[in-house]
């Protein structure tokens, strides 16, 4: 019989994680079950682990990001099958269930938050995408945020607008810059100046050093002439201010998506709030990005896995590692665990 084992963190701020079992469940309506092959870090379960900034019911399991194969389907699902290759934005902390998280050898995911991956992807580069690519399309496409025009495969004809991307070179911002160009819109964003032809790679059309005195006015200056559709703060804290201060100086739409809460209240006639990933569960956002652009895009290879992995380990019992190595800071890198095949 088939068994499962998870990470579990025991108590508000325990360490290390803890391999123990844990029930396998079964599929739902709309919901596939997966054998995972590798799961990424992100930054939110560093901070949940070090710093509970959640109250959480404890014990508990933590991620978000996994990727695997198919071993069981629900009710009412069409578009996967057993054996199917996949990745997943992990929905646990919209669900509140455990078997819904990622940190463990079993993870159910809900179909609209799920995607197939080509055979030329291992499971390793696939999975940094997932939770990036949520978060980055619930600030991009939603409609009480920045509410562009969908991504398509092949790429929406050109607009006229331009989107900076603030952090280009991050996990989310590297999704971001890839699903605006495949929408159509010019972009602009930041990094460091080794990186540079990174983010280029990945489509943005300018791209500026961060840590430059003169980054501001040097991007209000391309900018001028143009129409912007927004802007995207892929890092959050210092990127507050200066990606603020180029909307609030160029033309067209006063509105700045943000990865992380705490920002100062904007000046008047600049909207600022803070992305959600799981938002897009809930409309038709999920189902555009996860079911008609992404399976389509990452076979024809017009999207692609970005940042490189950089692999932790193998098995759970590397989760602890992994997630400290993740708080220490990467660059254009995402930190991944591989799990037993």
């Amino acid at each position: 019989m088939t068994s499962n084992t998870a990470a579990w963190i025991t108590a508000a701020k325990a360490k290390p994680f803890e391999i123990k079992p844990y029930p396998l469940s079964t599929p739902g309506a709309n919901q596939i079950l997966i054998k995972n092959h590798a799961l990424a870090v992100n930054p939110i379960d560093g901070k949940l682990q070090a710093l509970a900034i959640l109250p959480l019911k404890y014990p508990t399991i933590l991620g978000e990001d996994v990727a695997g194969k198919v071993i069981a389907v629900g009710s009412d699902v069409t578009l996967f099958k057993t054996g199917d290759r996949v990745i997943g934005n992990a929905a646990g902390f919209g669900t509140k269930r455990d078997e819904d998280k990622g940190f463990q050898a079993y993870t159910i995911l809900e179909t609209n938050m799920a995607c197939r991956i080509p055979d030329t992807i291992s499971f390793e580069q696939a999975v940094v995408l997932p939770l990036a690519v949520s978060t980055a399309s619930s600030g991009l496409f939603n409609p009480d945020f920045l509410n562009l025009q969908l991504p398509t495969e092949p790429a929406q004809s050109p607009t006229d607008k331009s989107l900076l991307v603030w952090g280009g070179a991050s996990s989310v911002g590297s999704c971001a810059i890839q699903l605006a160009v495949a929408a159509g819109y010019e972009v602009v964003t930041t990094a460091s100046p080794k990186n540079f032809e990174y983010v280029k790679k990945l489509g943005a059309q300018y791209v500026f050093d961060y840590n430059s005195t003169s980054v501001v006015s040097d991007i209000v200056t391309t900018l001028k002439g143009k129409v912007i559709a927004g802007a995207f703060d892929a890092v959050g804290g210092a990127a507050w201010a200066p990606t603020v201060a180029v909307v609030e100086q160029s033309e067209g739409v006063k509105f700045v998506a943000t990865v992380t809460p705490g920002f100062p209240d904007p000046p008047d006639g600049i909207s600022m709030r803070q992305v959600y990933s799981l938002s897009i569960m809930d409309n038709h956002v999920g189902k555009a990005v996860y079911e008609d652009f992404l399976p389509n895009a990452l076979q024809a290879g017009s999207f692609i896995p970005a940042p490189e992995p950089l692999v932790a380990g193998r098995g759970l019992s590397s989760i602890q590692t992994a997630v400290n190595l993740q708080r220490e800071g990467t660059s254009a890198q995402k930190v991944v665990v591989v799990l037993d095949t």
